[in-house]
């Protein structure tokens, strides 16, 4: 079986679709979990205008699934889930360790967390 890698940096900016292929934004930034040693969320950047108005929306890492052939994130989220999803805004991002943040994020795209 053939190993795949990819840098955090060759992802930056990457489409996000979703399974019905609506785009959903972009990725914004990958988080890691250091005590896990794993892939915690892609944050998601969606909306906006030349980077104005922009909302983020942390993502688990399980909901998505990379595409390497069209370099595309697919998550199988409807647009209105994200639409009433926790978000926040380039200045005043959550704190990703807290444990009660990650649990409503995983909770409401269907996911159990990961702990």
């Amino acid at each position: 079986m053939q190993t795949r890698v990819l840098s955090s940096t060759t992802m930056i900016g990457d489409k996000v679709r979703n399974s019905e292929g609506d785009e959903l934004g972009t990725v914004e930034e990958i988080v890691v979990d250091l005590d896990e040693g794993e892939v915690a969320y892609v944050v998601l950047a969606a909306g906006g205008f030349l980077g104005m108005g922009e909302k983020f929306f942390a993502l688990p890492w399980d909901a998505v699934t990379v595409d390497t052939d069209s370099h595309e994130f697919i998550a199988p989220i409807a647009k209105e889930t994200l639409e009433n999803a926790p978000g926040f805004d380039k200045d005043n991002w959550p704190d990703f360790a807290d444990r009660e943040y990650s649990a409503l994020i995983y909770r409401h795209y269907g996911f159990e967390p990961r702990w």
